[in-house]
């Protein structure tokens, strides 16, 4: 997986926008441009048009889909007769481009999918394309065990609050249009998923670039998508893609590896002893003098976590729960801990303490011996432990609260 995100690290430094037979030193940009901004003239002839539309990551034709794509969603619609033109020159055909506008009024808005329509007539106008007509093809049959889960979880999240928004969700943007043969369902994917990153929507991303991939995008080609949509909506939005894509790759690489393998970037992690850091027990979380060293979390998808505590003699922890349990081990010394309302016990050396999920306690050295012991906890949305009161001295030696 590290050379995935390295794949879309370099990939997200890169851009977007011209013909794959252009010549690299060919001007683009308007002479305006140089006039008013040569900085920006430089950019648009040399690296845009001259390193980005020529890269072999995204063919022309899938390049021009995500362009235009890309500016009806951001309601650019001064720069769309221009990227309109060149779509059909690299191979989009009419019908394509309409149904392109028709799919974004869904996910981008009717105003911007409106006024993008005056626009592309004109370029349809001075090209003498004739009237559109709708495919007479059957509707395209959606993955059947895909369509359940996803209805499955439009019936959970949203029916309950927005009926309505369910119904159409069902019956008309995947029960019609994400059905209609006008564009591939590559293709269709291609768009959306162009038109979430160039409008900010990364939450919406994970669903609709595994979509994008079952039907048939690489990965190569969904990290230059948002390399490319950099150039067109800004780098903020095309960077917010980058660590939502790596998360999507991931999975799917961990998915596909054969039942029982380690990922393919799995390795060995040692915190050594010399150059862990040891910290000081915090006065709201500990009495006496506590210190901790070799902390660790494992990475995720494991919520493992722990690290090493020693505490003086009199030393111990204040009254806490863990939402997962604990386990600690005894290392050296001798220790005492105590459940809440239960009897006060000693431990030592090779002994093994469980405490079930939330269950409130307390933990530490005896009042004349340090001990030390390590700590295994494992996280619940994101937390490990809820820390409590502090244990009273004259709880601490009675041995009860």
């Amino acid at each position: 997986m590290k050379n995935v995100a390295a794949g879309i690290a370099i990939s997200a430094l890169a851009a977007v926008g011209v013909e794959a037979q252009e010549n690299r030193r060919s001007r683009v940009a308007p002479a305006p441009v140089y006039e008013v901004s040569p900085g920006l003239g430089h950019f648009t002839d040399d690296v845009l048009f001259g390193e980005v539309w020529l890269r072999k990551e995204l063919a022309p034709r899938d390049r021009s889909l995500v362009t235009v794509a890309a500016l009806v969603s951001t309601g650019k619609t001064g720069q769309i007769p221009g990227h309109v033109r060149r779509a059909l020159d690299n191979g989009v055909q009419p019908g394509e481009i309409g149904e392109l506008i028709t799919h974004l009024a869904f996910y981008t808005g009717w105003p911007n999918a409106i006024s993008a329509v005056t626009e592309v007539k004109r370029v349809f106008d001075e090209r003498k394309i004739g009237p559109v007509a709708e495919s007479k093809a059957e509707p395209i049959a959606l993955e059947a065990v895909a369509e359940a889960a996803r209805a499955a979880a439009v019936n959970k999240s949203v029916a309950p609050i927005a009926p309505a928004l369910a119904d159409l969700t069902d019956r008309v943007l995947f029960g019609d249009l994400w059905r209609r043969a006008e564009l591939a369902p590559r293709d269709r994917s291609l768009v959306t998923m162009a038109a979430l990153i160039a409008i900010g929507q990364p939450e919406q991303l994970p669903f609709h670039a595994n979509r994008a991939m079952d039907n048939g995008l690489s990965w190569i080609e969904a990290a230059e998508v948002a390399t490319h949509i950099g150039f067109y909506a800004g780098w903020p939005r095309a960077m917010s893609a980058v660590p939502v894509l790596e998360k999507v790759f991931a999975a799917r690489e961990a998915k596909a590896a054969p039942a029982g393998a380690a990922p393919s970037n799995a390795d060995l992690r040692i915190v050594r002893s010399a150059t862990s850091e040891m910290a000081i027990g915090p006065a709201s979380q500990f009495t006496g003098q506590v210190r901790v060293s070799g902390r660790y979390r494992g990475d995720e998808p494991a919520r493992i976590g722990g690290g090493t505590v020693s505490f003086a003699a009199g030393a111990r922890t204040a009254w806490h729960t863990h939402p997962l349990g604990q386990t600690l081990f005894v290392v050296s010394g001798r220790g005492w801990v105590q459940k809440e309302g239960g009897p006060r016990e000693e431990v030592g050396p090779g002994d093994v303490v469980w405490i079930p999920p939330n269950l409130r306690h307390w933990h530490g050295a005896t009042a004349d011996q340090p001990m030390t012991h390590f700590a295994i906890a494992e996280a619940l949305n994101g937390s490990a432990v809820s820390w409590m009161e502090l244990v009273s001295d004259e709880a601490y030696r009675a041995g009860s609260k």
